[in-house]
């Protein structure tokens, strides 16, 4: 089991790929594809499995399918249809990132419908307990590898970039949903992990403890978002990580948490609530 850094627009420590047992979770942007093979040499991946389809996460999925024709993708059954007919998903990440769209995540291919499995929690692929995890995405899965006790939790273990402590719940637009994130937090502490996998970045080592301050920054940030306007929200979140991060960490957090999108999904998350 390992963590291959896939060198986001060459940054470390940004978004990592987690190989298990010869599959991968959350294989990253086509746009970091290169650097993956690269880590990969000869070796063909026994399978994809995604936690969710955002882009950071699984840009690469379409690229990697069309190199090796038969490669199965375990994806939950709500993300299935955007990997197979990726059109929605690109035009919905089109208004957050515009122009930058390609630098950042380079050709987003469609996936044969053959080769995704889907998913609705609760199987054992792969040698992986698999749960149903919405809250940062409605279409959100945890895997726990029980040989070794691992958790893979995309974004629901939310972000933190070594050496830091400092944690970060990504909650960009559309899907934020504080409660049912809350449960998912749950389902994931009451299999008693050793340790968790981030994609951004790397293992922890204290699970209990990692996954109690996710709750508590959760909500924090959510009252923030409530409370303040998108400007003051941006401005404070990039006060808070310069002066609890060195200028490299802060800048690799700042990737792999973009603040221009913290407080949109947040207030899209209270306005629901209202109506």
């Amino acid at each position: 089991m390992r963590v291959i850094d896939v060198h986001h627009l060459g940054r470390p420590h940004v978004i990592g790929c987690w190989e298990v047992d010869g599959s991968l979770v959350d294989p990253g942007p086509q746009s970091s594809m290169d650097t993956l093979l690269e880590a990969l040499g000869d070796q063909r991946p026994r399978a994809i499995v995604l936690t969710h389809i955002h882009l950071d996460h699984a840009a690469a999925t379409g690229a990697l399918v069309r190199r090796w024709p038969d490669l199965e993708v375990y994806v939950h059954e709500r993300g299935a249809p955007h990997l197979v007919d990726p059109s929605k998903l690109l035009s919905s990440a089109e208004r957050l990132y515009g122009d930058a769209m390609e630098r950042l995540w380079g050709e987003i291919m469609p996936v044969p419908e053959e080769n995704v499995k889907p998913l609705a929690g609760g199987e054992t692929v792969l040698g992986m307990r698999v749960a149903y995890t919405p809250g940062h995405a409605s279409h959100h899965v945890c895997c726990f590898h029980e040989d070794s006790g691992t958790a893979f939790t995309g974004d629901v273990a939310a972000v933190r970039i070594p050496p830091s402590n400092l944690i970060v719940p990504p909650t960009p637009p559309p899907d934020i949903d504080i409660e049912a994130w809350e449960r998912s937090l749950a389902i994931v502490e009451g299999w008693k992990p050793k340790q968790l996998a981030l994609t951004h970045f790397g293992a922890i080592d204290n699970p209990a403890e990692h996954l109690a301050t996710v709750r508590e920054r959760l909500r924090e940030e959510a009252n923030l978002a409530k409370n303040l306007s998108e400007e003051a929200y941006e401005r404070h979140h990039r006060e808070r990580v310069a002066t609890s991060l060195d200028p490299e960490t802060a800048s690799e957090l700042l990737q792999a948490v973009p603040p221009e999108y913290q407080w949109r999904g947040l207030d899209r998350y209270w306005r629901k609530r209202a109506t």
